[in-house]
């Protein structure tokens, strides 16, 4: 697939129209030119084999973060990380995707997916497509990465590497700081199998007893508050935690023989089921449910160390219930997402150059100490802000902190989702309460992951006077929105920001997103009415410039790619006006509705270009059906998360930028908001941020009909990396 035209504006020139009178964009004739007619009929269902597998896709796109670490173009310790990365990745991928599946098939569940597959198929599919990666994986990091390492003095070694100098270092290492806190743990009539908790890492131990001459099983958890990696003394040398561990067994089984050890990993079920109707305190359910969690879900998936023995493996299958689509044999060191340990290391040569955000133009010369001056640089128009170009403690935190500091700001209202446990927009929030504001916090428990880290700093807020509501039952709370009302002149202004990535200090350094600030008459009505219905009993049913999840941004997301359609349709047909054209850059693209509706346009010829981070389960390229939809995937040093949708409308431009992917659980589960861009200056921003996502050639993958990606290549050595081009113009600026 060629890289696609980059030209923003719709066809010029009339096409071919084989599919006229399909589809249900509708024709009306009147005076003049023709007008459009959006359809009521639900669209054609679209075959399943037009429909890419959510899973599959989802591990494509983990694949192409590995290939971050494969290629030689990415500094040394960067792609260590991204190893990590990818492990991390896939944790997370079998305690809530596979687990999932697994739960169906045990339950007998035979419904199929979009793509047409059972729970049983899937999973086999899975199997089938990850175990080639993890084994490339595994051997980027022994065959090319570790030596790689050697060659720059950093030395990974393996026990039988060390000499004896470095033995008798690591033995006395073991028994100063290793051995007191070692808790073995044997498995016999006495003493049942014991519980192995998510994620840890441990060695099965066969030991001899030779007053009866047998063989017994043991384990011995490697403990996860030591350092993976001991290094020895002042060299570069490191040993893995578990190879010192294994190589000094003795005295923790005194007058036994130690046969053998080999590590293993499992990965749980980590998915909280939360009856939200019948928990009488979300907070306390939550709480309850972490506590179950900790005793252990059901394992999903059994890593070992290639060259176990029969006698372990089938002891650890038969204990944990496990069949042999979950047990990965590893040749090399189990839990490589351990590697992020390296890249604290001081070879800058061999990073990426460090990246100080910018202050924002509009922000970077206001009075420090006048908090009211945020607010009135924002009084003098909408102001965009782009993370980690902009500085997020130099726009979004210093607006939290102005509202929490002017003395005129008389309520504050804000929704969580994730934040660091020591962020200063929590302190903000309570210095707002102490100072008499009306505080307000939409903090989401439901966070996957995050689950604790919001019970505790949801706590503190409660403990400081901050109004804390847990979102609405059914619903989880993904938007990310902050609203301070301000007495100005006898009369309250809202000032808001609606952005796309959370009110993260931490996570704003390596996710692009975006935010908007505005004191818009209708955009503040619009929050003040969104965090009604978060926080009080308001059925809010529609919103002035707004699209809000549940409520309106599934129907009208649709009638705008609709829109487009029936431009195409009607420039097919007559030659007037101008065809369709849609950009949407989003995380996942995964919603049937949504996809049929691109199909729709598709086969109109409306020109669509996707820019998806993660999964994708539309093909692109499917003669007759999409062949102008074009996909790329942008990966790279920053972890895509903005979300923007820009459609033509026939030269009246419409612009969105919020919270939601077009996933039917963002769609029809979640809260989420989506706000229009009008500033011409802003939209001409976006509109360049698109442009430079769709020519970049060196991060950029195109999505193929079949579901596999291609990576582009610069052309005579031309780097178009849309990560460095954005660094070096906010530089610029």
């Amino acid at each position: 697939m060629t890289a696609p035209d980059t030209q923003l504006s719709s066809p010029s020139t009339p096409k071919s129209d084989p599919h006229n009178g399909a589809g249900g964009v509708q024709l009306i004739s009147v005076d003049g030119p023709a007008e459009l007619t959006l359809p009521t009929e639900p669209l054609e269902k679209v075959p399943p084999e037009y429909y890419l597998n959510r899973e599959l896709s989802w591990l494509e796109f983990n694949r192409r973060v590995l290939h971050e670490a494969l290629d030689d173009r990415t500094p040394l310790l960067e792609r260590l990380k991204f190893l990590g990365i990818f492990s991390s990745n896939l944790d997370e991928f079998f305690m809530v995707r596979v687990a999932a599946i697994q739960q169906q098939i045990e339950a007998g569940v035979t419904s199929r997916t979009a793509d047409g597959l059972t729970p049983p198929e899937q999973l086999g599919r899975i199997q089938e497509h990850l175990r080639p990666i993890v084994a490339q994986q595994h051997k980027c990091f022994e065959k090319v990465l570790r030596p790689a390492l050697a060659q720059l003095g950093v030395r990974i070694l393996s026990y039988a590497d060390l000499d004896r100098q470095q033995q008798d270092y690591l033995k006395d290492y073991f028994e100063c700081h290793i051995f007191p806190i070692l808790t073995p743990l044997a498995v016999d009539p006495g003493h049942p199998f014991p519980y192995i908790s998510n994620l840890s890492l441990n060695l099965a131990v066969l030991v001899y007893d030779p007053r009866d001459g047998l063989e017994h099983f043991a384990r011995v958890k490697v403990p996860r508050a030591l350092n993976r990696f001991i290094q020895l003394g002042d060299s570069l040398d490191f040993v893995p935690l578990e190879h010192a561990i294994g190589n000094n067994l003795e005295p923790l089984f005194e007058g036994m023989e130690i046969r053998t050890y080999h590590p293993f990993r499992i990965t749980r079920n980590a998915d909280l089921a939360i009856e939200e109707e019948e928990a009488g305190d979300l907070l306390l359910a939550i709480e309850e449910e972490l506590r179950k969690q900790r005793l252990g879900g059901s394992a999903v998936r059994l890593e070992l160390s290639a060259g176990t023995p029969d006698k372990i493996r089938n002891k650890l299958v038969d204990q944990l219930e496990l069949d042999e689509r979950c047990i990965y044999e590893i040749d090399g060191l189990l839990g490589l997402d351990s590697l992020f340990a390296f890249m604290s290391l001081d070879f800058p040569g061999y990073k990426d150059t460090p990246w100080t955000p910018t202050a924002p133009p509009r922000f970077r010369h206001l009075d420090s100490d006048n908090p009211a001056a945020i607010f009135a640089a924002i009084r003098k128009g909408d102001i965009l802000v782009h993370h980690p170009y902009d500085s997020f403690s130099g726009s979004v935190l210093r607006f939290i902190q102005a509202a929490s500091r002017d003395r005129n700001v008389m309520s504050i209202k804000q929704t969580l989702y994730r934040t660091s446990g020591d962020s200063p927009v929590i302190q903000a929030l309570i210095d707002a309460a102490a100072a008499g504001k009306q505080v307000a916090v939409l903090v989401e428990l439901k966070a996957r992951f995050d689950e604790a880290n919001n019970i505790q700093w949801a706590r503190r807020l409660e403990n400081a006077g901050v109004h804390v509501v847990y979102g609405v039952i059914g619903l989880k709370t993904h938007t990310k929105l902050s609203l301070a009302v301000r007495k100005e002149d006898d009369c309250l202004r809202s000032y808001v920001h609606i952005g796309t990535g959370n009110y993260n200090p931490k996570t704003a350094r390596l996710y692009t997103d975006l935010g908007l600030f505005s004191c818009d008459e209708a955009l503040g009505a619009d929050a003040i009415d969104l965090f009604n219905f978060l926080t009080g009993y308001s059925h809010q049913q529609s919103y002035r410039k707004l699209l809000v999840a549940p409520v309106s941004l599934r129907s009208r997301i649709t009638e705008m790619i609709r829109r487009e359609t029936a431009r195409q349709r009607r420039f097919n047909q007559t030659g007037e006006g101008k065809g369709g054209r849609i950009i949407a850059k989003m995380n996942s693209l995964v919603d049937a509705q949504i996809i049929e509706a691109l199909y729709e346009a598709g086969k109109e010829g409306v020109e669509i270009d996707l820019i998806v981070r993660g999964i994708c389960c539309l093909r692109p390229g499917v003669p007759g059906l999409s062949e102008s939809i074009r996909v790329i995937s942008v990966i790279g040093r920053f972890l895509e998360h903005s979300r923007i949708f820009y459609f033509a409308n026939g030269g009246e431009e419409e612009i969105y930028i919020g919270s939601a992917d077009w996933m039917t659980r963002n769609l029809d589960r979640r809260v989420e908001a989506v706000t229009p861009v009008s500033d011409p200056k802003l939209m001409a921003e976006l509109l360049e941020l698109l442009r430079v996502m769709l020519a970049d050639n060196r991060q950029a993958w195109d999505l193929q009909s079949d579901g596999s990606y291609k990576q582009r290549r610069p052309h005579r050595g031309k780097h178009r990396s849309t990560h460095q081009v954005l660094m070096a113009r906010a530089l610029e600026r």
